[in-house]
């Protein structure tokens, strides 16, 4: 069993399956408190450091502890929203620089095998790594960590392609010690029916006998919008039923706002905004009923959510968290068979004459 450590670890979701493949995650570390308490609920024994990375004290404790507790894999994701085209793409955040917190953790450390997980924004964003010289992220990664011997595999993937149900392209670093580490095989898509379909259909407001199948209650003129909306489709398409205010003037927005999915694709990516209508491609995909009018006129369930994520039905989820809670750090994650599948091919093998994992550790 390989020992790993998880930064930006949000709750764990990302290494939910990575025991399948003999990979053990002792350590983690993550900013918010909830979302440090949420991870410890699920896995007891890791050892949770809750604090800010770039403090130095915990910078530090994370170095030992990863030291002392002989790891040799590094997962890490660090907050992407100044990346992202749902923040804005904002170029000054100060979240874009958690990256040279990575690599200095990875100098500290040494570890044989990386996983670097962004958003697709990373490959174009440039940071400031002092006051003179400003570099592309991907360039600052693998200069950094060709430098000192590793080998680094990067590119654009979608978590569609590995065992999920929704599609997710996201920027991955694959970084080894030991040899390139390749990108596995694309596998067939799982579509939303598939994964969903079988679950009976809710309104506004419903509730089932089945853990986290409820529905959110949403306002009157939503649910209207929505029920006149076909599978696939937004409700600014409909010639009557759209998005307006109440004296009758359309509200403007983005095609891909009060949208439904489809049910004969992964669904779209999942983001923190999936409690709204409003936001983008969050509602169910319903079923045409004999009034001609579409069921589910709805967001997806946090069940729904659960099983499009990649995650089991019964997911350990704390009887304390809010549903906003769940649905923010699902819309934030790392999918768990995306992840599972990068690692299934993880190089093992060590080059005749490699190092001791003491002597693999530069003095820096």
């Amino acid at each position: 069993m390989i020992k790993g450590a998880s930064l930006f670890s949000n709750v764990g979701i990302d290494e939910f399956y990575l025991n399948d493949a003999d990979i053990e995650i002792v350590l983690a570390n993550e900013l918010l408190k909830k979302r440090a308490d949420f991870y410890s609920h699920i896995y007891p024994n890791v050892d949770m450091i809750c604090g800010d990375i770039t403090d130095k004290n915990i910078f530090k404790l994370l170095v030992d502890k990863f030291i002392e507790n002989e790891c040799d894999f590094l997962l890490a994701t660090p907050p992407c929203q100044g990346m992202s085209i749902a923040g804005k793409m904002n170029k000054n955040d100060e979240r874009n620089k958690l990256i040279i917190q990575v690599i200095e953790f990875i100098k500290k450390t040494r570890p044989a095998n990386i996983i670097i997980e962004n958003v697709t924004g990373l490959l174009k964003f440039p940071i400031w790594i002092n006051k003179n010289q400003k570099i592309l992220i991907k360039d600052y990664i693998i200069n950094s960590l060709e430098s000192i011997g590793y080998y680094v595999n990067y590119g654009i993937l979608d978590a569609a392609d590995y065992d999920t149900p929704h599609f997710r392209k996201r920027a991955i670093f694959l970084i080894s010690k030991y040899k390139l580490w390749e990108f596995p095989e694309k596998k067939n898509h799982i579509t939303v029916r598939e994964a969903i379909g079988k679950l009976p259909s809710l309104e506004s407001g419903e509730s089932s006998d089945i853990k986290y199948h409820y529905a959110k209650r949403h306002n009157d003129r939503h649910i209207l919008w929505m029920k006149h909306t076909p599978t696939g489709t937004s409700a600014y398409d409909n010639e009557i039923f759209y998005p307006q205010k109440k004296d009758g003037s359309k509200i403007k927005g983005y095609s891909t706002t009060y949208k439904r999915i489809w049910w004969d694709k992964p669904a779209p990516t999942i983001t923190m905004g999936n409690g709204s209508i409003s936001s983008q491609n969050n509602v169910h995909p319903g079923r045409l009923m004999k009034n001609n009018l579409y069921s589910d006129a709805r967001v997806l369930t946090i069940l729904e959510l659960l099983r499009l994520v990649g995650l089991p039905d019964d997911w350990n989820i704390p009887e304390w968290a809010s549903d906003n809670l769940i649905r923010h750090v699902l819309g934030e994650c790392f999918p768990p068979k995306f992840a599972l599948n990068l690692v299934m091919n993880i190089p093992k093998t060590i080059i005749e004459g490699e190092p001791s994992y003491e002597k693999r550790r530069w003095s820096v």
